[in-house]
């Protein structure tokens, strides 16, 4: 057997042995519907939490806070947010300041310690050796440039981890899958009996999703948010995303052309819309990993995401790193 396999097997034998189910959200039988019947999911949907996506190794098996956990995890982090922990600075050096984030103030309604769900410990599956020498390697060629730097030596393909929120190509947290991250956490859903839609105000990019379960499209047309496909089951909105060019802003572009994306979809409540994700990238993570990200109604509007007016960034970014380049060239010459 596979390390992959083995590691998977381990998996399934500490779900079952800690009886967590995935979908812990119960699921309210009076919620809005369409004039056809399906569950309304139309409108805008926040996805802002505190709530890690990686359960802290301190947290050890406990999967959920207490009340009294909660209100003290969020006026510890809110405190730091608005600056006044002196041990976790909210202002840095090359940064927005607080003003412009939107990180929200509080943990998810479940009360969940992470979002992930599976595997039970709330911890993102190791990385494949593969994916860990691919690291190490970049990692290597980018030493002492910072997140939006780009290597020694590169160009606007190489800016490092943030490359697509900078030439905004892709959103932070937009995905798909979506993230909670910084700002602009809000998603907008449209639909109709054959199709669904969903805008994220980050970069304002839109996925528009067919529901007759028509097959994927030809593997070699790829596409940055891949091809995807929806299908009702039951009340839950399932979106099976393939086809991806090559990694996206998800984890810092961590995964690759290989993800493959379960999405799914359901109204609990009437203020609240479940988003769980399988995530499966045989060549990244040694096995899948489910998180599960309660979303709540919005009833303010999405606003344009004008991410490349005025956008000198890019340029200083580029200009700054071949001064740099220049000095040190300049510097070695000395030398010599």
């Amino acid at each position: 057997m596979t390390n992959r396999v083995l590691l998977s097997v381990s998996v399934l034998v500490a779900a079952a042995a800690t009886a967590i189910p995935v979908s812990a959200v119960a699921q309210d039988q009076d919620v809005p519907r369409t004039a056809w019947g399906a569950p309304d999911f139309g409108g805008v949907w926040d996805f802002r939490t505190l709530t890690p996506l990686q359960r802290p190794r301190a947290l050890g098996d406990q999967a959920v806070y207490t009340a009294e956990e909660v209100a003290a995890f969020e006026a510890r982090r809110n405190r730091s947010i608005a600056g006044r922990d002196d041990r976790e600075p909210a202002d840095i050096v090359g940064n927005y300041n607080q003003f412009w984030f939107d990180g929200g103030a509080t943990v998810v309604e479940t009360m969940r310690t992470s979002l992930v769900v599976d595997p039970p410990d709330g911890r993102i599956p190791p990385l494949t050796p593969a994916a860990e020498k691919l690291q190490m390697a970049r990692d290597l060629a980018r030493a002492g440039a910072t997140r939006h730097e780009p290597s020694p030596g590169g160009w606007v393909d190489d800016l490092g981890s943030g490359m697509f929120a900078v030439r905004c190509l892709l959103g932070f947290n937009s995905g798909p899958p979506m993230t909670p991250a910084g700002y602009n956490q809000n998603v907008q859903v449209f639909q109709t009996e054959g199709h669904v839609v969903l805008l994220n105000e980050m970069v304002h990019s839109a996925r528009v999703v067919p529901l007759d379960r028509s097959e994927h499209i030809d593997p070699s047309i790829r596409q940055r948010m891949g091809d995807s496909r929806g299908h009702w089951d039951g009340d839950t909105l399932v979106i099976e995303t393939t086809n991806m060019l090559r990694e996206t802003s998800f984890l810092n572009g961590l995964s690759d052309a290989n993800l493959q994306l379960t999405e799914r979809l359901t109204r609990v409540s009437a203020g609240t819309l479940l988003y769980e994700v399988t995530v499966d990238d045989p060549t990244v993570w040694m096995t899948p990993w489910t998180y599960q990200l309660p979303m709540k109604q919005n009833d303010q509007q999405v606003y344009e995401y004008a991410c490349h007016e005025g956008n000198s960034g890019l340029y200083n970014i580029l200009a700054g790193a071949r001064q740099r380049e220049q000095a040190t060239e300049d510097a070695l010459d000395t030398v010599k």
